[in-house]
């Protein structure tokens, strides 16, 4: 009796304590603010502070009007308290980072060492949305030069459908330009900080490549459904070549004057979709954002080639041309 009395004491002194952890994580609180927040008395309050320095956390106090209690910064790495929604983001970031999206060389086996940790300790309801947006998730290629303006999406919106996916469930959507449709999930792609879904439209009877920061919401359905034949087994470039060519505010038509497969050498599959002409020449459907990207990636080609269109992309082009070219006479 004596023995289980001692350890439920023990436990709900360490739940207060994480508690009190949490708290201070959050924000500085004053003592008699903590103290009612716990439920406890001023002396409990200075005991449990001390237990956490005595753990490593830098607990600072500071008196008068506007003092109280505040998490410093210490020198050592003690553990942290993480909410449901905080852990899953870190989880999905730090995977994110494992698979090379970040650009870092030398932080994939950090990355791994850390997501190993984490996902040690997950409750298991977390630990399946973690790894539901990890098998749900793939990759686009990496890029170089210009990039397009970050497009975030809710973190609910992305463990929906990867649970979705995951299911084998279709997914209730609405999004900005039409009514709420049903479509069937199959692929998540991150790509330069964006999200695309691959799905089949069972509205239009098509697949489609589906800006995710498109959605207003997305709702689990309880439909299951069997899996199709997929358009590409490559989804990565099946999303790839949608952006390419309709995924963009902006889209143009460049003749290049060199083999196809020197200019599909040259550029990212998202930049554009390339069709031979002929031996020597081939045409570039191309798209961004901005007129001003297109020109960017046009000249990064290295190689002589003809706008056939959109005339603002000539016009745009024809000023560069002249600020160059007024450059260089200056510079001589």
């Amino acid at each position: 009796m004596q023995n289980n009395f001692r350890e439920a004491t023990v436990a709900a002194t360490t739940t207060r304590v994480l508690r009190l952890l949490s708290l201070l994580q959050d924000r500085a609180h004053s003592g008699r603010e903590l103290a009612e927040r716990l439920g406890i008395t001023d002396r409990t309050l200075r005991n449990d502070i001390q237990r956490l320095r005595e753990l490593g956390y830098p607990v600072h106090a500071e008196r008068g009007a506007i003092g109280g209690y505040r998490l410093g910064r210490g020198s050592t790495m003690p553990p942290l308290l993480l909410d449901d929604d905080e852990a899953v983001a870190v989880a999905v970031a730090i995977g994110l980072a494992e698979d090379g999206s970040t650009g870092i060389a030398d932080i994939t086996d950090n990355a791994a060492r850390a997501l190993a940790k984490l996902e040690q300790i997950l409750p298991k309801r977390l630990q399946r949305k973690v790894t539901a947006l990890r098998n749900a998730t793939a990759i686009g290629p990496a890029t170089t030069g210009s990039r397009e303006p970050d497009a975030p999406v809710p973190a609910a919106v992305l463990t929906t459908l990867a649970g979705a996916i995951r299911d084998g469930a279709t997914v209730l959507i609405g999004l900005d330009t039409n009514a709420d449709k049903e479509i069937e999930p199959y692929r998540l792609i991150n790509w330069q900080r964006r999200w695309y879904l691959v799905a089949y439209d069972l509205e239009t009877h098509c697949w489609q490549a589906i800006p995710v920061a498109q959605m207003r919401r997305a709702v689990a359905g309880s439909r299951r459904f069997a899996a199709r034949s997929l358009p590409d087994e490559d989804l990565v470039a099946f999303v790839m070549r949608h952006i390419a060519t309709t995924g963009w505010k902006v889209q143009a038509r460049v003749t290049v004057l060199a083999p196809a497969e020197t200019v599909i050498a040259r550029i990212n599959p998202a930049v554009g979709v390339v069709e031979a002409v002929d031996a020597d020449t081939c045409v570039l459907l191309t798209g961004a954002d901005a007129l001003e990207t297109i020109a960017i990636y046009l000249s990064m080609l290295m190689m002589d080639f003809r706008v056939d269109g959109p005339p603002e992309l000539v016009a745009h082009l024809r000023t560069l041309a002249r600020r160059y070219t007024e450059s260089v006479a200056l510079a001589s």
